[in-house]
């Protein structure tokens, strides 16, 4: 019997557990955690036959397992993969695990800085319209081995990936690749901008027909130049029309009269969207050229466009007290996606922001906050150093509360005090100061909103 050892407890690490268990390997997962939820993950693995060692480093020299799994939160670097690697073990991801089991049905795979997580739920929201089974998974949805699980098997994967679960997998060849944007983010483990581009740029070059956001500087830029990964017959998107598609217009999605055009054919309104801000109409575009290019009817489109509610944590409206709306934008962990969330809401805005700082140019978010913020709350380990910087600007309209307890209190008199339309989170920061992952931290903020204001 073969043996793989799967490095990290939690949802992706339990599900490639479970599946290589399903498969006949034998399995030993490994994490250096002991915590009481560990411990009780722990216990519903070994009724399962699965082999659970806590607080333990995996040890590829002692082990010499046939396969090594790794979950998306272990760096690809540290020094027990790089051994494995060396020793001739096959190491992966996790989300390659699932290529491995899911490749005889068409991926689509969506990554990019900010904007993949709302593509790939519409996406995903459009073919299950159409009567195909198509869950999302990957950063949003299920874990991808998750899927591999299921007894029926998908008739579309669609599949968010982030750098890391790229970098771990790089045999996945999808159908359609969708690159939605690249800024700066993640530098702190993998370096450097070249290396953060080419692992996405990978994913794209393995796949058969290529989506990319024209309207993405950065991205526009590499398409004019005709660089790797772009290939001639690659469809490009823009919310300006037409005439400002890179690469071959004819091949291109865009908007024309309100409409969404794919390749010369009208498919849906763009208003029947109902998400805010310029940016989601962009995913809109990649989204429905992604169907269109997949064969789904344009009625099918349409209906999953009007009925799509829009992601949690991403623009997410809680509630409305006093005529103020209360908004979650937890998922917004860099400047760019802070500077999108507070560009798409009504001003004036109170903006909550804070929490583990990210590395990254903060100018063009400086700049929307003079424009659009009435005040801003400043919670969790970045509080000095924002407020620092909203000092150098000359932006004095900011207090530091810490907590997110706090700002969500001193948010309903700061709203009232300059006649704010919009309380906004939208943290420009990873959550791990105070939060296990932004979810938890969206998710405090809607309850404290709910049980506040209610």
């Amino acid at each position: 019997m073969p043996s793989a050892s799967v490095i990290g407890l939690g949802k992706s690490g339990n599900a490639a557990a479970r599946l290589l268990n399903r498969e006949g390997w034998r399995v030993t997962i490994s994490d250096r955690g002991t915590s009481p939820a560990l411990h009780q993950q722990q216990q519903e693995l070994l009724s399962e036959g699965i082999a659970v060692q806590l607080g333990d480093s995996f040890s590829p020299e002692s082990t010499q397992p046939d396969l090594v799994v790794v979950s998306p939160g272990v760096p690809w670097d540290v020094p027990s993969l790089l051994s494995a690697r060396a020793l001739g073990i096959d190491t992966i991801g996790e989300m390659e695990l699932a290529w491995r089991y899911l490749r005889d049905c068409p991926w689509i795979a969506i990554t990019g800085t900010n904007g993949k997580t709302t593509t790939t739920a519409l996406t995903a929201a459009i073919f299950e319209t159409a009567g195909c089974r198509a869950p999302a998974f990957g950063n949003i949805g299920y874990a991808a081995c998750e899927v591999a699980l299921l007894k029926e098997k998908p008739d579309y994967a669609i599949a968010e990936l982030s750098s890391y679960q790229i970098e771990s997998s790089p045999a996945i060849a999808p159908q359609i690749g969708i690159w939605t944007t690249f800024t700066p983010d993640h530098l702190a483990r993998h370096k450097t901008l070249e290396n953060y581009f080419n692992i996405k740029a990978h994913l794209l070059g393995q796949s058969e027909t290529q989506i990319f956001n024209g309207d993405d500087p950065y991205l526009r830029n590499i398409g004019l130049q005709g660089a790797y990964p772009v290939r001639a017959d690659a469809c490009w998107t823009s919310v300006i029309g037409k005439s400002k598609l890179v690469g071959n217009p004819e091949l291109g999605a865009y908007l024309e009269d309100g409409w969404v055009i794919v390749r010369g054919e009208r498919i849906v309104r763009a208003d029947a969207l109902r998400m805010p801000g310029a940016h989601n109409v962009q995913n809109l575009l990649m989204a429905v050229a992604a169907a269109h290019l997949s064969g789904v009817e344009k009625s099918a489109i349409a209906q999953a466009v009007a009925e799509f509610p829009g992601v949690a944590h991403r623009l997410e409206h809680i509630c409305t007290w006093n005529g103020i709306d209360f908004i979650n934008d937890s998922k917004a962990t860099n400047y760019d996606a802070a500077e999108v969330g507070l560009s798409a809401v009504k001003s004036p805005a109170i903006l909550i922001a804070g929490g583990e700082p990210k590395v990254g140019d903060d100018q063009a978010w400086l700049g929307v906050i003079q424009q659009k913020a009435a005040a801003v709350l400043l919670i969790g380990e970045a509080a000095s150093a924002f407020a620092k910087r909203l000092d150098e600007i000359g932006y004095s309209n900011y207090e530091i509360v810490e907590t997110m307890e706090r700002a969500v209190a001193r948010s309903r008199d700061v709203a009232k005090q300059y006649s704010a339309q919009v309380v906004l989170l939208s943290p420009a920061c990873a959550s791990f100061d105070q939060y296990p992952n932004f979810e938890q931290r969206g998710d405090h903020f809607r309850q404290l909103c709910l049980k506040a204001l209610s």
